[in-house]
């Protein structure tokens, strides 16, 4: 997402070049990769663990986190905790190249001459980057803040934090861009005050 407004907004007479269906293919496969690499890895050495504390965690699904809790196996939890550095450096690394990205974008809105041109560009960028850094920074909290500061409820807001609302908030970021949805959840809004106009004009009777 930061690529494409990177190109849209700074390189706009080049974006059908550097954003045709091959690139966009490209980026998606190669997220799509990584993500299950990264599970695999993950699941794979989590599934080797031997738990000598219980089998319950104090969570609501199987946070890697709290499942090494429960490990009695040096080995295979300095082999995990070796997978979470790697994890963070790659996300670290990713939300680097974000920042530089939007970087550049703030750069080149702030000389567009049109305030209305930099406030379009300033609403299609801020939410993305707003959910990113949510996400990344209540991950990086849930998977490298000291046990001293641990706590249940702590642990269970930030792991919705970082697995829930970026999830959930994503569609309504890109999709409310779309005019063709925003059309559509007008007609309903007139088609539901209308329905209720009828009802209130059918009750009146």
């Amino acid at each position: 997402m930061s690529y494409d407004r990177y190109v849209a907004i700074c390189k706009p007479l080049h974006y059908g070049t550097l954003m045709d269906s091959r690139a966009c293919a490209t980026m998606a496969a190669a997220a799509w990769a990584t993500g299950v690499l990264y599970s695999l890895l993950h699941t794979a050495n989590t599934f080797s663990l031997p738990l000598c504390q219980g089998n319950a965690v104090d969570q609501f699904f199987c946070e890697i986190p709290q499942i090494l809790k429960l490990s009695c196996s040096e080995s295979d939890y300095l082999r995990e905790i070796g997978f979470i550095i790697v994890s963070v450096l790659a996300i670290l690394g990713c939300f680097v190249f974000i920042v530089v990205s939007y970087v550049q974008i703030f750069r080149a809105v702030l000389r567009m001459p049109s305030e209305q041109g930099r406030h379009k560009a300033f609403s299609t960028c801020l939410p993305h980057l707003a959910v990113v850094s949510l996400f990344v920074t209540t991950d990086f909290l849930a998977y490298l803040k000291p046990s001293s500061i641990s706590s249940t409820s702590l642990d269970l807001v930030v792991s919705f934090l970082y697995s829930v609302v970026p999830p959930t908030l994503n569609p309504l970021i890109y999709s409310m861009r779309n005019q063709e949805l925003k059309d559509a959840v007008r007609k309903m809004m007139s088609w539901t005050n209308i329905s209720r106009g009828r009802l209130l004009i059918c009750l009146n009777k």
